[in-house]
């Protein structure tokens, strides 16, 4: 009984810990909840006129000839402009190459055959990113492409912006990444983001659909425990193949942290 109160606490400490900046709660969160995303992109983008018509999550977009991508948030609105919302901890996550690549996902997945590129609708990638990955001290950065000779906007209706999670100042998106920081719907200054927060903090059916969660942060904190005990054996010049035994990680796990600690 004891071990059952225990594994319950732990799972209660988790629920009542965690915030939208978990990629999977942000998922569950956003997950066809059309107000919570519409509310995010108008305070993000500046314009109350967004009325989104579709939201999904983990939205995989095939390539059949290279790399497929797997989508956080993606969304569209009545014009028919697409939002792909990533939610991005680690500075690396979030590199130009990768919403580069987003960008053209999206134009490769919604241009359909036959169509001009005329048709293209307006596509915007947003990385919201745990710390100020370009380190200007901004909230945001708006990236568009121009022209060099004229600084003129090049019009292509593609769009990246990066939104720093760590400026919550008093200002409406500042606001927004408070809520997005906060682990107390009761506190968080956005009802459609508070409301569904609240669902799954307090309500038993809320608690039953977070289960999935638990046992990734679980997984996650096992592999986290594996991975310290493996970097010290190798620290004390433990074999790889002594370090796979008793790790329990991969022979391929071991060789990338062997590689790291010796670079």
């Amino acid at each position: 009984m004891q071990n059952i109160m225990e594994r319950y606490q732990t799972f209660r400490q988790v629920v009542d810990d965690i915030t939208l900046m978990n990629n999977r709660f942000m998922n569950k969160v956003f997950d066809g909840n059309i107000p919570a995303t519409q509310r995010i992109l108008r305070v993000i983008l500046k314009n109350d006129k967004i009325k989104v018509r579709k939201v999904s999550v983990q939205q995989w977009l095939q390539n059949l000839y290279g790399h497929s991508t797997q989508l956080d948030i993606l969304a569209d609105d009545e014009n028919g402009t697409q939002f792909n919302v990533e939610i991005q901890r680690s500075d690396e996550g979030a590199s130009v190459q990768r919403a580069r690549f987003y960008s053209g996902a999206l134009d490769m997945h919604f241009l359909d055959t036959g169509e001009k590129y005329e048709d293209l609708p307006d596509a915007y990638v947003i990385f919201i990113t745990e710390s100020d990955v370009f380190k200007e001290g901004r909230s945001i950065y708006n990236v568009e492409r121009s022209i060099n000779e004229s600084g003129k906007a090049f019009g292509d209706g593609s769009h990246i912006v990066y939104v720093n999670a760590a400026c919550q100042d008093d200002t409406p998106l500042g606001r927004l990444m408070q809520d997005f920081n906060c682990n107390d719907p009761a506190k968080m200054h956005y009802k459609e983001l508070a409301d569904r927060v609240n669902y799954f903090k307090t309500s038993k059916e809320g608690e039953i659909d977070m289960t999935d969660i638990i046992e990734a942060y679980a997984n996650n904190k096992a592999k986290e425990v594996a991975e310290k005990a493996a970097k010290k054996m190798l620290a004390d010049g433990m074999s790889l193949e002594a370090v796979v035994r008793y790790s329990d990680l991969s022979e391929e796990e071991v060789r990338a942290l062997a590689a790291k600690q010796s670079a």
